[in-house]
């Protein structure tokens, strides 16, 4: 089997359905974004796929976000550094075309690269958040979605 740790369940948001998917995970020893397990962890379908990415809404949105959407490396990579330049125009076409489908006015976009305990994300794979806080919310302002994430 593999030794190779691809999630780090102490980054998973305790008390939730995510935190038991996480340790789920770990447990099976795989990527949960690599193609050949995505659609087994991650159940919401894909928006938009290109050579390098796929866009797709998080199966756990942070709270109280009105869209949270992932971008996701379509080959497993753990470090920022080796995104070629074709990837990076990628998607940053994918992200205009989602903030001008969903009319978003502003958010946050997130990327977490490199060793978990360092970034707060439960997936070692390399991926995006495009998140737009919802004003609305009675949490809003409790939420720390505004200037944290997570």
């Amino acid at each position: 089997m593999n030794d190779k740790h691809y999630v780090n369940t102490n980054n998973a948001r305790s008390g939730d359905k995510y935190e038991n998917v996480i340790k789920e995970i770990a447990e099976h020893k795989v990527c949960p974004f690599c193609p050949e397990h995505i659609a087994k962890y991650h159940k919401n379908p894909i928006l938009i796929e290109g050579t390098f990415w796929l866009a797709t809404d998080n199966m756990y949105p942070y709270k109280p976000a009105k869209n949270h959407l992932i971008f996701i490396h379509k080959t497993h990579i753990e470090n920022i550094s080796e995104i070629v330049g074709e990837a990076w125009a990628e998607i940053h076409k994918m992200i205009g075309q989602i903030i001008t489908d969903r009319k978003i006015p502003g958010g946050s976009f997130l990327m977490r690269f490199g060793d978990t305990a360092f970034t707060g994300a439960s997936v070692t794979h390399l991926h995006a958040h495009l998140i737009q806080s919802n004003p609305e919310s009675p949490d809003y302002g409790n939420s720390g979605l505004q200037a944290r994430v997570g």
